[in-house]
This record gives structure tokens, sequence and C-alpha cells, in this order.
């Protein structure tokens, strides 16, 4: 038998390795592809869903219209009994933080990540009172906590939200120095402010003693504005408004 030759000895071999790797690049690319399309192709987990819709809420000051955030009227309990709406007069367009607040509270405001202050202003059913709401955004729930802790723990006025009025209506009257009571509440990335006086504009020191239920339907109002902003909604990430 004559012998085979040195080269042709050793190619089938190297042909046999070299189609082996080939198969095997083939197996990997194609795993590869299958697992990219599975990525590509499942659904969001609930871990995404859920932090889906916490950027959702995050988003609403900016995302939604102003006559969202502040209703044309809001329900509140009366001081009599039963319910009345309170009015709105208008909306501010500024949302810089510092053209919303006392100067005292600005650099608080700042260091716990303010975005902005949305601010509105409402009159009870009466229209002997006038509400100015603020609503300041953070970027999560830390920086609106801690907002909230760094402000003063009293229901004084002043340092605190700025009146914000609207000449030629009923409100034209309510400056800074009309200003009587004031609140802040907080939830998720939303810190709600609200500064209260009277249509004629006089200040706290010229009422004498206040009844203690004259203010207390701001309360309401700010709890009703900061529930809807903060109401969770289930994402729905075909469309345009989720990023799921």
């Amino acid at each position: 038998m004559n012998e085979v030759p040195r080269q042709r000895r050793h190619s089938w071999p190297t042909l046999v390795v070299a189609s082996a790797l080939t198969l095997f690049c083939a197996i990997v690319a194609g795993v590869a592809t299958s697992a990219a399309g599975a990525e590509l192709t499942r659904g969001p987990t609930q871990a995404e869903l859920d932090r889906a819709a916490l950027d959702e809420v995050a988003r609403r000051w900016q995302a939604w219209p102003a006559g969202r955030v502040f209703p044309k009227t809001v329900r509140y309990a009366a001081e009599q009994g039963g319910e009345e709406k309170a009015r709105r007069v208008g909306i501010s367009p500024e949302t810089r933080c510092d053209d919303a607040v006392d100067a005292k509270l600005r650099k608080a405001l700042r260091e716990a990540g303010c975005l902005g202050i949305l601010r509105a202003t409402y009159i009870d059913a009466l229209q002997g009172v006038v509400v100015t709401i603020g609503v300041a955004a953070f970027a999560d729930e830390t920086g609106a906590a801690g907002a909230k802790a760094a402000l003063p723990r009293s229901d004084r006025p002043s340092p605190g939200l700025r009146a914000l009025a609207f000449p030629g209506t009923v409100t034209d009257r309510f400056v800074s120095a009309g200003r009587q009571a004031g609140l802040v509440r907080q939830a998720g990335p939303y810190m709600v402010m609200a500064t209260v006086g009277q249509t004629d504009g006089r200040p706290a020191s010229a009422v004498g003693e206040q009844r203690p239920t004259l203010f207390a339907f701001t309360g309401d109002i700010a709890d009703r504005i900061l529930a809807d902003l903060t109401r969770p909604a289930r994402p729905d990430c075909a469309s345009a408004e989720w990023r799921c």
C-alpha cells in the first residue's frame, strides 16, 4: 500500500476542527441572537412596571396641563357642615422655586433639590377667604421629605409660600402682609404648601382671636391636590405617556 502524503494525512483533522469551530460559533451566535430577541420581545417585569409608575408620577408636574394639577373647583368640608367648592381664580406661569417662597426658605429648597413650584389661587364658596396653593416638585420622595423637614414646624404663614394675587379679581388685596395661616403636606416626590388670608387683605395682627375652623378647609384643598398628583396609575406601555 502506498503511503499517504504527509500534507494530505493532516488535512482531514484540520478540516474537522475547522468545521467544528464554525458550527460552535454558529451555535453561540444563534443562542445570543435568541437571547437578544427574547429580551426585546419579553414583557416588562413587575419591578420595571413599578419603576415606570414612579417615574410617571414624578413627571406629572411637567407633563400634566396646569388645569389638571389645579382643577377649576375643589370640594372641601364646610365650616357649618356639608360640602362646598373652592373656585380657582388663576394659575401663575412662573415655576422657579425661588420666586414662590420667602427668601428664608430658598436655600433649604435648593439643597433638597427643588425642581420647580407651581402656584394657583382659590377662593372659598363665600368669597371671603383666599388660598394660594404651591406644588413643589422634587426628583424623588427623599428630596421632598427633606424639604418638608427643613421648613418651620408651625402653621405660621411666614416664612412660607408667597401669596399669589390676581389684579382685577376678588384676590387683588391678598399680599404677603395679608397672610394669616399656612400649612405643608408631603407625599411621594411632591410637597404641597398653602398660604391663606382674607379677601379684604387684613393682616393677622388686625384680626384678633381667630376661629380655629376658619381656614381648616385649606387642608382639604391641599390634600386633594396632593392625592391626585401622587395617586399611582397602572402602567400602559403602549401609551406615549409611559416609559416602560
